[in-house]
Formats: C-alpha cells, structure tokens, sequence
C-alpha cells in the first residue's frame, strides 16, 4: 500500500467460488453435490433432470445440462446474482475483520448512493500513536462493486498506522484470493502541505518516521 493511491483487488472467483456458491444454491433452495474440484446441483424446484445434474461449477466455469434443463441461461443468470451478493458480503466483512484487528474502525458514508456498478463505499479511520505526528487522524476509503471487487483510496498515512494498514492489506489479499491488480494502481499527485513529509521507498510513497 503506497500514500495517495487508488488500488483494485479484482475479484478472484476460483478462490471462493465452492463455499459461496454453496451459499448461493442453499438461498435458492436448491439442493447439491461437493467434489473436491467441483460443486454439482442436482435438483431445482419445477426441474426434472432425471438424475443427471441440472448445473455444475468447476473452478468459476459454470456448465448447464441443457439437454435436460428448461430455461438453463436464466437459471445461471439466478445463481450467479446471488453469488455476486454474496461476494459483496464477503468483501465488506473481510475488510471489517482485518482493519479492525489491527486497530481501525469504521466509518459510514451516509451520502453513498449504490450504482448498477458500486454498490456499497466506507471508510477505515484510524489514530497514530506516534506523539510527533501532527495529523493523527487517517482514514481509508473502500469501494465494493457489485462483483466483489475492491477498490481502496489512501491519503496521507502516518508511518505507524501505513504499518497496520499494511498488515490488514496482506491478509485481506489471503481472504480474497488475489493482490492488488498493479495495473490498476492510480498514484495521485502529492498535495503540497505533504511533499516534505514523505519519501518514496520501492516506488511506494510513505510517510517519514
């Protein structure tokens, strides 16, 4: 994580496709099947597949029995909306547990308006203990589109708290299956009151101790 950044964790369907999938099918009330590579439904409501398998999702390629299945695009439409939900729920409780164990807490955005793409936006503020630093306070914001993909926007972060913030970043990479995107990093000018404040470490902008 750099100072004055915006960064994309693009979404990883493979890593969390079998638990939340399951997820998925269980709020649609369809009943399945877990292999170790793969989940298969067996039986949706108003569907006879006559024992076969009506879906079944290996990796994050859903495959549909279209022999059998009536309706089997929009049925694939159903469970992959729901999945999407369900990583957007994932995401946001990731970023909660990881900042917070390291001494964020969160901030609402009570003027958000969800769009077709973003669907929820927060912040994670948090408090140096560092007695010489003058601005204290930090936040970082968080955008969740509505695929589960994360995007962050920092500021200025004072040395202690770029640490912790650091820290949550490398485990929330572990719960969401993927690093940041480095294509998909914005570095944003350094605003002048900061420019002496900070140094540039392996093209990373940081605060100095």
């Amino acid at each position: 994580m750099s100072c004055f950044e915006t960064s994309k964790f693009l979404k990883n369907p493979q890593v969390f496709s079998k638990d939340i999938l399951i997820k998925a099918a269980e709020r649609l009330n369809w009943e399945y099947k877990v292999t170790e590579n793969e989940v298969s439904i067996t039986k949706i409501p108003n569907q006879n597949v006559r024992g076969e398998y009506a879906m079944k999702i290996t990796g994050s390629k859903v495959i549909y029995n279209s022999y059998y299945l009536k309706g089997g695009k929009q049925l694939v439409d159903e469970l992959q909306g729901v999945f999407y939900k369900l990583n957007v729920e994932y995401a946001k409780k990731s970023i909660l547990t990881e900042f917070e164990n390291v001494g964020f807490t969160l901030k609402r955005d009570y003027d958000f308006e969800a769009t077709e793409t973003e669907v929820d936006k927060f912040y994670m503020v948090g408090y140096s203990k560092n007695q010489n630093e003058e601005e204290k306070r930090t936040e970082i914001e968080f955008t969740i589109l509505n695929d589960g993909t994360v995007v962050s926007d920092t500021n200025y972060l004072p040395a202690d708290m770029h640490k912790l913030a650091d820290k949550a970043m490398r485990k929330l990479e572990e719960k969401l299956g993927n690093k940041r995107d480095e294509n998909n990093i914005i570095k944003r000018e350094v605003p002048i009151r900061y420019q002496n404040k900070i140094e540039i470490i392996s093209n990373k902008i940081k605060a100095k101790n």
